[in-house]
């Protein structure tokens, strides 16, 4: 069935003549057949004509099939599959019935398997029978419901017959069945990587995506979106919705549709964007970071609510919406909020990852920067965990990017304050391990942005050192390195500082820890403090040199880089009197 898939796939990337062509030709070939058997058979004249009634059966189906030709909507490809079989088997039996024409020693020769042949003949003709019923069951009743039965062609695998069903589903006029066909392609999708790559294969994308444009239909969108979404978690396939235009048609319904219709988009779009960076500059293009900025921002939700006074409805009565219970007549809209809200996080922050271009597109948008740090501020859950995530791709692309820093994190400006102030809170309050290391970190992405004056960025790291959890410790020393690093024009300055908070011990025991991470980025930092922090009494009773001569020697063995920067830290430290 693999092998069926992958044939099918290269030969629908060829050049192919269009169904009315092939139908032609396949009731020319049904012509000859019936003519040949009936009219010229000489031999196996009972056989023959019993070939010539099946294929009389045959050219009824086919000539029925006619009428749906030429519907712009067709489904093509399990009628190109078919009708390939169908070919194939009309040529068995019109070799056949031709060697019953000629006399003499082909008889001889055809006698003694031609009951074998004719029978095998027989059972294919069947098959291209049964295979036209079940096409014919899926066209004719296109309208009344998703087909369930199983045609030969695909006997080796049901989920076949039940793809080319829910796409042919998706090409009618019915809104329900297309809702079903998008439910059903959903589950199918969530079940295995192969179902999801026979979608794709099979032609189910364009239609998908077709539904998100019934922006008077959001249970349409929703269902579409939803399928989309668990196709997308692969590069390949998220290629497949780009090369369906799908960029341009998700970033206007991701404008202009209903709140719950905005949140699988969303979704969907941080998929996208997450296996695939074509994608993120696509999505870039389409304006879809200041269309989330937007969102998020208060404005934005207030006016989607007064939209429309139907939302209420559409979640209630949804029935692809189980997340939403029925609450008497009334929505959970806080709940709602918190939902899209997050996923338009999400989306923001797998457009933002380490894409600098994009990173520079959420601080140029108003209010981009000052719309997060206010979610951090109020939010809590994953929603935070979300904005703190976009917020350290954002400081990571400035701390390579002078021309971000000096736009989006000048010491003036509003944004980068309020930004400055929740990480550093967050630093101080937070009982989670994963936000304090995410705040830590942006904090020393931006360790190159801040003044010598503004020590209180230095006090909550330093006291990070002694934290319980080793994995905030670690983060909390390294980014104290990026503050007293040789490339920080105030280095000096900052080394003093964490002199002054007491950092030197807390580092000391670090260095002397059973974590070959920690204790690297520890002996750095001590080597930054005793070159840069000049002479220090702190320094002195700490017996730095003293550990340099003792742990920070093992770990600057396994380090040639480490081995020339203690060198230098040793030199500085008897320069200043140690």
């Amino acid at each position: 069935m693999d092998q069926l898939i992958i044939l099918q796939s290269n030969h629908h990337q060829q050049q192919q003549p269009p169904i009315k062509v092939i139908l032609s030709n396949l009731l020319l070939l049904t012509d000859r057949i019936c003519h040949t058997a009936v009219d010229e058979s000489k031999f196996y004249k009972l056989e023959c004509a019993y070939v010539g009634k099946q294929v009389h059966r045959l050219t009824r189906m086919l000539r029925f099939f006619s009428h749906f030709v030429d519907s712009t909507s067709l489904y093509e490809r399990p009628v190109r599959g078919i009708f390939t079989n169908v070919g194939i088997n009309l040529n068995h039996a019109l070799t056949l019935v031709h060697k019953c024409r000629h006399r003499g020693i082909i008889l001889r020769l055809i006698s003694i398997a031609g009951v074998l042949d004719f029978r095998k003949v027989f059972n294919l003709l069947d098959v291209s029978m049964d295979n036209m019923k079940w096409l014919l069951s899926v066209y004719a009743s296109a309208n009344q419901g998703i087909i369930l039965t199983l045609p030969p062609i695909a006997s080796n695998d049901t989920s076949l017959a039940l793809v080319w069903s829910c796409i042919a589903s998706l090409h009618t006029h019915s809104l329900n069945l297309k809702i079903e066909a998008a439910l059903e392609l959903s589950t199918l999708a969530r079940d295995s990587d192969r179902n999801k790559d026979m979608i794709v294969i099979e032609g189910g994308v364009a239609p998908l995506l077709k539904l998100l444009k019934h922006e008077l239909q959001p249970e349409t969108q929703i269902a579409g979106a939803m399928a989309l979404f668990n196709l997308a978690n692969d590069r390949n396939r998220v290629t497949s919705i780009f090369n369906e235009h799908g960029v341009p048609v998700l970033a206007q319904a991701l404008r202009n549709s209903y709140i719950l219709v905005q949140i699988e988009v969303a979704k969907l779009i941080a998929r996208m964007a997450e296996h695939d960076g074509v994608c993120q500059e696509a999505f870039a293009r389409k304006n879809v970071i200041e269309t989330l900025v937007r969102l998020l921002s208060t404005e934005g939700k207030i006016n989607k609510f007064l939209r429309s006074n139907s939302v209420n409805k559409i979640a209630l009565s949804s029935s692809i919406w189980p997340r939403h219970k029925k609450e008497g007549k009334l929505l959970e809209v806080s709940r709602l909020i918190v939902e899209f809200n997050t996923n338009c996080c999400r989306a923001l922050w797998m457009l933002a990852r380490e894409n600098v271009a994009n990173c520079r597109k959420i601080t140029e948008t108003t209010k981009g920067l000052l719309c997060l740090a206010k979610l951090i501020e109020n939010e809590k859950g994953e929603l935070r965990i979300n904005c703190l995530m976009t917020v350290m791709e954002i400081t990571s692309a400035a701390e390579n990017n002078l021309d971000i820093r000096k736009s989006a994190f000048k010491n003036n400006s509003p944004a980068a304050k309020a930004i400055t102030d929740q990480l550093l809170r967050l630093i101080d309050e937070s009982d989670n391990a994963v936000i304090k290391i995410v705040a830590i970190r942006a904090i020393g992405h931006l360790a190159r942005t801040f003044p010598a004056r503004q020590t209180r960025v230095i006090s909550p790291l330093v006291k990070q050192l002694c934290d319980m959890d080793p994995d905030v410790a670690t983060e909390s020393v390294i980014a104290l390195g990026k503050f007293t690093c040789p490339e920080n024009y105030l280095r000096a300055e900052h080394a003093k500082s964490i002199v002054e908070f007491e950092g030197v011990q807390p580092a000391l025991n670090m260095l002397r820890r059973n974590d070959e991470k920690t204790q690297y980025h520890a002996l750095i930092l001590l080597c930054y403090l005793a070159m840069h922090a000049g002479s220090n009494e702190q320094l002195h009773q700490a017996r730095i040199l003293t550990a340099f001569g003792g742990a920070g020697k093992t770990v600057a063995h396994k380090y040639s880089e480490l081995r020339d920067l203690v060198a230098r830290a040793v030199y500085h430290l008897k320069l200043s009197g140690y």
